[in-house]
């Protein structure tokens, strides 16, 4: 709208795009993502059982609990509030996410509590019991062949739809605040206040966007904690490479086999200065680890959770080594019912190449003898 000022002074140019109609929606969609997090009981912090003598204590923080089953959700909730608060999400128009599966479906149930529709990119390898759960939360799958494609057919799925690409990979280290305000990283040192040893000697947080390792890392510089981040990366994974050459170009041609972490480039949500140190973990220590969590305390999981189940006992080896005590903090990413055929499959492993039998000995013998094999 254009009017013209008294005495021919230039017109002020006014532009008014208030759309109350919009705004009742955006409130109301912002409550009910909100009101999700309130509903959600904090998830528990469960103790891996290792030799009292030792004097250290192994906690594994299981996000499986969360409504949609994984680590995931509170990234989800995030970038939904992240993306309505920016406007960026509009009623009406989908949601578009690339990723490896349990983000689409975290995805998938907030976009179906506000009520927009939903649309995953994901690899065609993804499991398919994560596609069955996109699937029942509204969502729909887009397959793809080469998963290094996922972001550009994303990009153009959104363009051509007029709808939204959530982009994980770039916002998930933004769209958190890394400060407080209940993430992940505040919840761990709250739950661990009680315990004997409170602060934790190490993290130990797998990447997939880079956002959880870059949320507790932050937090405890913030917090002037002293506590160690450490990052594990599987087999087909570029961060590791990226953090130890200082390359940010570097690339992977093939995906990764351990669902829900590892990239084929380096992903703008890893923040590699904030880490103390990763490892590069192959992919059949980490399904090993996974199935002796199983034997350990009763609980499946999914690989991911192997990887950095596999870094944190060899963390604990080297604090029993250098007769150090103390605590270490790892996670449960995601239940190991979504990878029945894959992880926990002697089929799968045979087929991959994968023998797991040298990688279960060592930590049965560790757990035995306090002495982690060479």
């Amino acid at each position: 709208m254009e009017r013209q000022q008294a005495g021919g002074a230039a017109a002020t140019i006014d532009v008014d795009r208030t759309d109350p109609e919009y705004r009742a929606w955006l409130k109301e969609a912002v409550r009910k993502v909100q009101a999700d997090a309130n509903r959600s009981a904090d998830t528990h912090l469960l103790l891996f059982p290792l030799p009292e003598e030792w004097g250290i204590d192994l906690y594994l923080k299981d996000e499986s609990t969360h409504p949609t089953g994984s680590l995931k959700h509170r990234l989800a909730r995030s970038l939904f509030l992240y993306g309505l608060c920016n406007g960026w999400i509009r009623p009406g128009r989908p949601v578009i996410e690339a990723s490896s599966g349990s983000t689409a479906v975290s995805e998938a149930y907030f976009a179906k509590l506000i009520g927009v529709p939903f649309i995953a990119v994901m690899p065609r390898t993804t499991s398919r019991e994560k596609t069955r759960l996109i699937e029942f939360h509204g969502g729909r799958c887009h397959l793809v062949d080469d998963p290094r494609t996922v972001y550009e057919v994303s990009a153009q799925l959104a363009a051509e739809t007029g709808g939204h690409y959530m982009d994980q990979f770039t916002y998930a280290e933004r769209a958190t605040d890394w400060r407080g305000n209940n993430n992940i990283a505040e919840s761990i040192y709250q739950q661990l206040r009680s315990e004997r040893y409170p602060e934790p000697a190490w993290i130990v947080a797998t990447a997939g966007t880079g956002g959880t390792s870059a949320t507790i890392a932050r937090y405890v510089h913030y917090m002037q904690y002293d506590t160690l981040v450490c990052v594990p990366d599987p087999e087909n994974s570029c961060f590791f490479e990226g953090w130890t050459t200082g390359n940010p170009d570097v690339s992977s041609d093939c995906g990764s086999r351990i669902e829900g972490i590892g990239r084929p480039r380096m992903e703008p949500s890893f923040v590699p200065g904030a880490i103390d140190r990763m490892m590069k973990v192959p992919d059949a220590a980490s399904v090993a680890a996974v199935r002796a969590l199983e034997r350990a305390i009763g609980r499946r999981a999914g690989g991911s959770t192997g990887t950095g189940l596999w870094s944190a006992l060899k963390i604990v080896a080297e604090m029993v080594a250098a007769g150090r005590t103390g605590s270490v903090v790892t996670l449960i990413c995601d239940p190991g019912d979504r990878y029945l055929d894959k992880y926990y499959s002697d089929a799968w492993l045979e087929e991959q190449g994968l023998d797991i039998t040298p990688h279960a000995a060592a930590i049965d013998a560790f757990l035995t003898t306090g002495t982690w094999p060479d």
